[in-house]
């Protein structure tokens, strides 16, 4: 059956038009005329039975339709360039891996194995873009993604399946100045201390209280920071304490640099998971990486 695609100049000249909210610039980007440039655009919005611009005083300027379609015409270029680039790397061994990856686990945890990986397994390349929430596959480029959450979280994740790699505990730390005679404190004295907030987790400090059946009716107030790399370097800097999980802060706790506020670690109910579609399995790429990533998680555990 014939695909009802636009053409491929239609498509790079719009989304130069779009990007520029102008005809000529698109046109010195792609090295074209002009009149070239407004009669690919021209043809497509025929195409599509849509007004994407609009004549303003100045030249032109997207309309809403516009703007929705070069949303999605941005990222179905990235993503042609991206496979076509693979596969001139690749020379046909399919051997490529996109992640989506919470950052600062990828960053601790992940890359520093990925050596054993490419020893075992030298057929395949990773990449890794950063994602700290779910999304859908079907929309995307990536082949897995490694997540962390409940698991409520991660059973309504539609259209996937799920591997645990490892549980989390948590434990606030800072820096040593901001201890008194550097004593370790009870959680009562934890609550009037600048508590640092992780966005993408906002009950955590009142999670971490409620287990210690201490009242903290400020716990989920102070200065929010979306990644835990961030948290840890505020905590550094000594900024306020911060609900970090052990993993993240192996480093920093050996270096001194942040040291345990109060000895209540607590074994969330949160876990590190490895994210694969439904449609995966016929991946073998996906396939050996999963085997190799459960292994090591596998391995982790035992230390």
């Amino acid at each position: 059956m014939r695909r009802k695609i636009p053409s491929t100049q239609a498509l790079i000249c719009f989304e130069a038009a779009a990007k520029h909210e102008s005809y000529t610039k698109a046109s010195e980007e792609l090295a074209l005329t002009q009149s070239a440039v407004s009669r690919q655009i021209s043809l497509l919005e025929t195409f599509l039975g849509l007004k994407l611009f609009r004549r303003t005083r100045h030249g032109v300027s997207l309309t809403p339709a516009g703007q929705a379609y070069a949303r999605q015409v941005t990222q179905r270029l990235q993503g042609l360039e991206r496979d076509a680039f693979e596969a001139l790397t690749q020379q046909g061994t399919g051997g490529h891996l996109t992640l989506a990856a919470v950052p600062t686990f990828t960053t601790h945890w992940l890359i520093p194995k990925l050596g054993r990986l490419a020893q075992q397994h030298p057929e395949i390349t990773v990449h890794i873009d950063t994602r700290t929430r779910p999304f859908l596959f079907a929309d995307s480029a990536f082949d897995a993604a490694l997540y962390t959450g409940t698991p409520e979280q991660i059973r309504n994740w539609p259209g996937t399946r799920a591997d645990k790699l490892m549980d989390e505990t948590v434990v606030p730390v800072c820096s040593p100045a901001l201890l008194p005679q550097g004593h370790e404190l009870t959680p009562e004295g934890l609550r009037d201390l600048p508590l640092l907030q992780q966005s993408t987790r906002p009950d955590g400090w009142r999670h971490w209280f409620d287990a210690q059946q201490v009242d903290a009716p400020q716990a989920g107030r102070g200065p929010r920071y979306e990644l835990f790399s961030m948290l840890a370097m505020a905590a550094t800097h000594g900024m306020g304490v911060a609900l970090m999980p052990l993993l993240l802060i192996r480093g920093e706790l050996a270096r001194g640099e942040l040291v345990v506020a109060c000895p209540r670690p607590l074994g969330d109910e949160r876990a590190y998971y490895l994210i694969t579609p439904e449609t995966s399995a016929g991946n073998p790429a996906l396939e050996r990486f999963r085997s190799w990533v459960l292994q090591e998680a596998a391995d982790a555990s035992r230390f």
